[in-house]
């Protein structure tokens, strides 16, 4: 299996201490630099739309197969499938976010928790209903 960086973040957050677990918790807006190869196919996105931006969480440890949910020490360990621990065999980041402008290889989006730098692996429309 190989997975192919399509692009990486750029963000305000910087380092994962202080940065928020959900977007819902006070994430920024960021943006996502395109590399030129896949620019072809941004074609169809527009501003305004919902998407889902898949990224590589690059410091997550991939060892870790349970956890404290939210890392507090007093709650029950649980499998990390069981939570959004970022830690975890295939750190796969799944966001969900606005598009707010888009301009060259440049997607401007709503709020989004992941790192400056965390390189992205895909970009799919949220489609309601899709049949």
């Amino acid at each position: 299996m190989n997975l192919i960086q399509i692009g990486r973040v750029h963000s305000h957050l910087t380092t994962l201490a202080p940065a928020p677990r959900q977007a819902k918790e006070g994430a920024p807006s960021a943006s996502l630099e395109i590399k030129p190869a896949y620019i072809e196919a941004l074609q169809g996105l527009t501003p305004g739309t919902d998407v889902w931006v898949l990224t590589w969480l690059h410091h997550a440890d991939r060892t870790i197969l349970k956890t404290h949910p939210r890392n507090h020490p007093h709650t029950r360990l649980q499998g990390v499938f069981a939570t959004g621990c970022p830690d975890r065999p295939n750190p796969i980041g799944l966001h969900r976010t606005k598009i707010l402008s888009i301009t060259e290889h440049w997607l401007k989006v709503d709020s989004l928790a992941a790192i400056n730098g965390t390189p992205i692996i895909d970009i799919k429309p949220i489609m309601e209903q899709e049949y």
